[in-house]
């Protein structure tokens, strides 16, 4: 897995992570799975620095590396 985001696009993640993470604590039943799930992934994409989704669209906010 090739890095694609870039270091705003990371911190941006946790800070949604974590305002999800919050939501979730003030909610029951599936919703609040949905928030715990979504924080999830905000987070594991933002520790690994890859997105699948920017993949798939063609999107990189990550800048280039010069050779």
């Amino acid at each position: 897995m090739k890095r694609n985001e870039g270091s705003w696009d990371r911190v941006i993640r946790v800070v949604v992570a974590v305002i999800l993470g919050a939501l979730a604590l003030g909610q029951h039943g599936a919703l609040a799975w949905v928030l715990w799930i979504l924080a999830a992934i905000a987070l594991v994409t933002a520790a690994t620095g890859f997105c699948a989704l920017y993949t798939l669209f063609g999107i990189r906010t990550c800048p280039a590396h010069k050779s």
